[in-house]
């Protein structure tokens, strides 16, 4: 089932159709939040950007998208999947209303939720080999739109597809100024010695909450020093780990790129840690 504007619908209705926005002008963006236990993690965090990224985009907020109201439809939906005893992602897209003509007449917005069953509560370390390349077909501009999730993923689904046909993994995306940004997956974090290191949002990287969250973590440990500063293609072959960060998966480490093999056990630190400040989040 799906929530569409507080009615639950059969996953196969024909509810959208060719006049929406999001598909003429990706003119959407969503929002998506793990669940555990019939409770959202960092529900908070994630209501207050998906606010913020609206009022980027000039959106319209109705009256009614309280927290309160959309975390009570969030739970409806997840009752209506026969998930509130299993883990889950939902994902929350919000789009303007449809218009024919690429000027919207109102800012009027409607929303979908949709979900789907995690195999695990938890945060999972999946230890495969996981080589990745650069990207250099297409650039990340650096400017305040590239930081939030819009339905506009071309780049990272044009940059996937070049990972799978020449036998890579995943790949980093560059920005404008050759600065890497982040994964076609997720975020992208640098570990050397005792500093780790992730892009910041000047640079174009996405501003999501899990990114904040284990920022946060890490200023907090005395063993790592946390720097949100630009990193280059010159600096990854340096690095001790590269791992990306998903709110799917949780962290997934990079084992090679190029001829550089990287070593996984800060990431592993980090991942015992995300699992616990999760698993308190959603027990409030």
């Amino acid at each position: 089932m799906v929530n569409c504007n507080g009615a639950l619908l059969d996953k196969d209705s024909n509810f959208l159709n060719h006049t929406n926005r999001a598909f003429r002008y990706g003119d959407a963006l969503f929002e998506d939040v793990r669940v555990v236990n019939g409770r959202p993690v960092f529900w908070e965090e994630h209501y207050f950007r998906l606010m913020s990224s609206m009022r980027i985009l000039r959106m319209e907020i109705p009256m009614q998208f309280t927290m309160e109201y959309l975390e009570s439809e969030l739970l409806r939906t997840i009752e209506a999947n026969d998930l509130v005893q299993k883990p889950a992602l939902l994902s929350f897209g919000v789009f303007r209303d449809p218009e024919m003509d690429i000027t919207p007449n109102s800012n009027e917005v409607s929303y979908v939720m949709s979900v789907s069953e995690l195999a695990s509560p938890f945060y999972i370390m999946d230890e495969t080999p996981y080589e990745v390349e650069l990207f250099r077909d297409y650039f990340v501009n650096p400017d305040m739109l590239s930081r939030l999730d819009t339905n506009n993923k071309t780049l990272e689904v044009v940059a996937s597809i070049f990972a799978q046909e020449n036998g890579y993994a995943d790949c980093m995306v560059l920005n404008t100024e050759k600065r890497v940004v982040g994964t076609a997956l997720g975020s992208l974090f640098l570990v050397k010695g005792g500093q780790v290191k992730t892009p910041p949002l000047s640079d174009g990287a996405k501003n999501n909450v899990l990114r904040k969250k284990l920022m946060e973590i890490i200023h907090s440990l005395e063993s790592y020093e946390m720097e949100e500063a630009s990193i280059t293609p010159f600096e990854l072959q340096k690095a001790d780990e590269l791992f990306v960060l998903n709110t799917s998966i949780g962290i997934r480490p990079i084992t090679k790129y190029r001829k550089k093999v990287y070593t996984k056990e800060v990431a592993k630190d980090l991942l015992g840690k995300l699992n616990a400040k999760a698993r308190l989040a959603s027990l409030k």
